[in-house]
């Protein structure tokens, strides 16, 4: 990813075991694509899960996932799953998604993903490095509209 971009794009390719009988992606592998870019995103950034949790006592939950299928892929298709922050709380942020084919827009969502204590498992401030480079990358995105 290119520093300036506003989006992250992190590329998957479609294997056999991705797909279902009808030979298409199975909906389910769709929102396994964008959870593995969205790691890839804060690895990128600096910051691992395993870090988060060892070292700031972090873990990361989906709260609530919206998810648009426009069309399907199929086996060998090299796609291309974007992340963008739309939204920087406290303790949560919201991650607008999308996975293409080329050109042609496949699946659009909006996840948000909520910081747990990694003791509790209730809601707790998102650690204020990663908050700097979430706001950072929105006013990326604010500025490229």
């Amino acid at each position: 990813m290119d520093p300036g971009r506003a989006q992250f794009i992190w590329p998957v390719r479609v294997y056999y075991e991705d797909t279902d009988a009808g030979g298409v992606v199975y909906h389910a592998n769709y929102i396994a694509f964008m959870e593995r870019a969205r790691t890839e995103f804060l690895r990128h950034h600096g910051i691992t899960l395993s870090c988060m949790e060892r070292d700031h006592r972090v873990l990361f939950a989906v709260t609530s996932l919206s998810v648009h299928f426009r069309h399907p892929a199929r086996l060998d298709d090299a796609l291309e799953v974007s992340v963008a922050i739309q939204e920087a709380r406290a303790a949560s942020m919201v991650f607008g998604q999308t996975i293409r084919c080329g050109e042609r827009l496949l699946v659009e969502a909006e996840v948000r993903v909520a910081a747990l204590s990694a003791d509790s498992f209730t809601p707790i401030a998102v650690p204020s490095f990663m908050k700097a480079m979430l706001n950072d990358h929105l006013a990326r995105m604010l500025a490229s509209d």
